[in-house]
């Protein structure tokens, strides 16, 4: 089971800022993710091929294929702030 140490590095690793509400069921749901991959760890996948999803693809992506660029005026008139050339961001909190 994790406990309230590891859960509370774990959120701020995340910058998630936990009510003392949530960390109990929060170290619940962490335990139980971990238990499952655990019970995933004892199949023996040795045959299995890898797959990048986990049901069929059935639509075929576009092409990948370059194009022009927005104007920088225009990405930028549209963000909720702007320093010099680029977007304002809030600085991360510790």
């Amino acid at each position: 089971m994790i406990d309230r140490e590891e859960v509370l590095h774990i959120a701020r690793l995340a910058r998630l800022r936990l009510g003392e509400e949530e960390i109990e069921p929060m170290a619940r749901e962490l335990s139980a993710v971990i238990e499952h991959v655990a019970k995933i760890g004892e199949l023996d996948l040795r045959d299995t091929a890898p797959t990048s999803h986990v049901v069929e693809v059935a639509g075929r992506l576009r092409a990948d294929e370059p194009h022009q660029c927005l104007p920088r005026e225009v990405v930028l008139a549209q963000a909720p702030a702007v320093s010099g050339e680029g977007f304002l961001v809030p600085s991360p909190q510790a």
